[in-house]
């Protein structure tokens, strides 16, 4: 049950016309963004823009869905490992290599794996990375561009993390497999 308030009638005019562009997009305005939308337009807002600067950077889908994969698994986000494991299988993700992110096993894929062990590292580490840490992922082929991008990525779903974990937002997409 939802910890913070949501309202769907009676939004201000600046969560309405967000909540309309999602639902035009979507099809629906996930649990997630209402609760935001519902709270602060002006997060949503942020967040919306954020993300479609995400779109635009070095990393292609299946990367950023492999960003937001690990980073919600090591934070213990069931709505975003729910959410995005919907979206990685839109980015073309198989199945096995969504499960292979979220429990940091190896899959098809080095190059992703290294990509998901740089994640699990940078999230759930405190301090400087180990440099080991940072050569492992450029050594996969990721340019400091990427690098940076990925922690633009990493700063983006820490905070639909945040948010899920203090509402525990209800699930309104299927529940990731464990």
């Amino acid at each position: 049950m939802s910890r913070l308030a949501t309202q769907d009638a009676n939004a201000t005019v600046r969560s309405a016309d967000l909540f309309a562009v999602i639902k035009a997009k979507m099809g629906k305005v996930p649990n997630a963004y209402a609760t935001i939308g519902s709270n602060s337009p002006v997060a949503l807002a942020a967040l919306l823009e954020f993300d479609a600067a995400l779109a635009k950077t070095s990393l292609g889908r299946k990367e950023i869905e492999v960003v937001k994969l690990a980073a919600s698994e090591v934070n213990g986000c069931d709505y975003c490992l729910a959410a995005h494991t919907l979206a990685g299988k839109l980015a073309g993700l198989a199945p096995e290599a969504i499960l292979a992110v979220r429990r940091g096993t190896p899959s098809a894929d080095a190059r992703l794996d290294a990509l998901s062990t740089f994640v699990r590292s940078v999230v759930g580490s405190r301090g400087t990375v180990a440099q080991h840490v940072v050569d492992a992922v450029k050594g996969a082929g990721f340019t400091d561009a990427q690098v940076v991008d990925t922690l633009f990525a990493i700063s983006s779903i820490t905070f639909t993390n945040l948010l899920n974990r203090v509402n525990d937002t209800p699930l309104d997409f299927p529940a990731a497999p464990q």
